[in-house]
């Protein structure tokens, strides 16, 4: 096997129609990139760029300042996500090396014999991991457990072993040095200090995925492409999350929703991302061009189908097929839609997880929405709805969010895929919902207990009456 070293100049490589065709090649930095794909390069560069300053200066020139400063080291700044004793230290990730000299320099494999096959990739995980890989279709899925036993490489030995499971490597004639690297590359840049939007939330939605792919209706009509499609989309399709939503980079005038106009602005991203990386590593660079392009668009159709502010158009339309019940899975296009369901399912199940899960996500989910609220009140700007520590709870969050979002589109999975696992996740998700409604009544009772505030009193002295509204909000991701 050929491995792909550091390369400049000219490149040749041949075409569909076996010609020879040149095309220049450049390095710029860390990054690899085709001269002719200026938008893929652009988004590596600025990703490149917020990540290796302690600020940044955006390409458009704007007087906010919150625009000059890195989200994560933001963060670090307001005590998030960080210890005084240097324990939250980045691991450090041998992008540019080959796959042989990374896993030489790898302190697991120091004093082993040179001569390592590469058939490794199939037998690097062991143990205990090794054994919830074998239960990987299992819905009760221990993601953190097994983030904590890959030793923080969740989403590289989960998305590798399901490609591989698939046969897709194979299949696809995939070069493993190349699918490796991009691995690798898209687990670094996820940011892990966001306390939701991170890598062990990507292979959660890719383990979720591969439960959903494993349903009877899917099993029997998805083509291996449809397979591959699903996986990649699942494990990329939050590349680069900056850890605040669409309506906060739009009214702080952020470069990204200049960049694609205040629409789909992280789906947008994270697609573009994807691209990017996939280009860097040319994983399909031995693919014809077309059928290249093709999954690039398609991997985007997909994650751009997660955008949270068209869950209402998704899901009519779901509803009307299934009202009709046209659904052909014998037509491409068809094929395409229920996984782009799929996606939107898997992206939001967490609700539909046994109660030890759902309560993690419940919590890590809030805390990044409450982090967004207090960089809001740092910097002088309106809280978004559901950011407001002080004036929400997990509970009536996760209520309001299992309710209007997650329960409409999960009735209709069950519609189309009337099986064991959707009365599964309805009936976790129904115990959920109680759970939370239990906890929410014991903190009222707590309250009352405490006494009324003088406020309260001052109210009853004067025949008013004192209620707290919970706001419901939005749930842009």
């Amino acid at each position: 096997m050929k491995l792909e070293g550091h390369h400049k100049g000219p490149h040749r490589y041949r075409g569909r129609g076996g010609s020879k065709v040149q095309s220049k090649i450049w390095r710029r930095g860390a990054i690899s990139y085709d001269s002719s794909d200026q938008t893929a390069l652009y988004i590596r560069m600025l990703d490149v760029r917020v990540r290796s300053q302690v600020g940044f200066e955006p390409e458009r020139r704007s007087s906010h300042p919150y625009l000059r400063i890195d989200f994560r080291t933001l963060h670090t700044r307001l005590g998030y996500g960080s210890s005084s004793d240097g324990s939250g230290t980045e691991r450090r990730v041998h992008r540019l090396l080959s796959f042989q000299r990374y896993l030489h320099s790898s302190r697991l494999l120091r004093g082993i014999s040179q001569q390592i096959p590469l058939h490794i990739l199939d037998e690097d995980y062991n143990g205990q991991a090794q054994c919830m890989l074998e239960k990987v279709g299992n819905w009760n899925f221990d993601i953190f457990l097994f983030d904590r036993l890959t030793n923080g490489n969740s989403l590289v030995t989960l998305t590798f072993h399901l490609l591989n499971k698939y046969g897709l490597v194979e299949l696809f004639q995939l070069d493993m040095v190349k699918l490796w690297r991009f691995l690798v590359m898209v687990q670094e840049d996820y940011h892990n200090d966001n306390p939701y939007h991170n890598a062990v939330h990507a292979a959660d939605v890719t383990q979720a995925m591969y439960c959903f792919l494993q349903e009877p209706m899917l099993a029997k009509s998805l083509t291996s492409y449809d397979i591959l499609l699903g996986l990649l989309a699942a494990a990329t399709h939050d590349l680069g999350h900056p850890g605040v939503n669409q309506p906060f980079l739009i009214k702080t005038d952020h470069y990204l929703a200049t960049l694609y106009r205040n629409t789909s602005v992280l789906e947008n991203h994270h697609w573009k991302s994807a691209v990017g990386l996939l280009r860097e590593t040319r994983l399909f660079s031995h693919l014809p061009a077309e059928d290249s392009l093709n999954m690039e668009r398609e991997l985007g159709s997909l994650i751009l189908a997660t955008d949270i502010s068209r869950q209402n158009d998704y899901l009519s339309r779901f509803r009307m097929h299934l009202d009709k019940e046209n659904l052909c899975l014998s037509n491409a296009s068809h094929r395409h839609f229920v996984l782009q369901m799929a996606l939107k399912c898997a992206d939001i199940c967490n609700p539909c997880r046994p109660w030890e899960l759902s309560k993690q996500w419940s919590e890590r989910v809030t805390e990044e929405f409450f982090q967004q609220g207090d960089i809001e009140k740092k910097h002088k700007l309106e809280v978004s709805p559901l950011c407001d520590r002080e004036a929400n709870t997990i509970g009536n969050i996760q209520i309001g969010f299992m309710s209007y979002v997650v329960e409409p589109l999960f009735a209709e999975w069950a519609r189309f895929s009337d099986s064991r696992l959707s009365q599964t996740m309805l009936g976790h998700m129904g115990l959920n919902k109680a759970s939370w409604g239990g906890l929410q009544q014991e903190q009222t009772a707590v309250s009352e207990e405490a006494g009324p505030s003088a406020t309260d009193a001052e109210n009853a002295v004067a025949g008013g009456s004192s209620s707290k509204e919970i706001p419901q909000g939005s749930l842009e991701s």
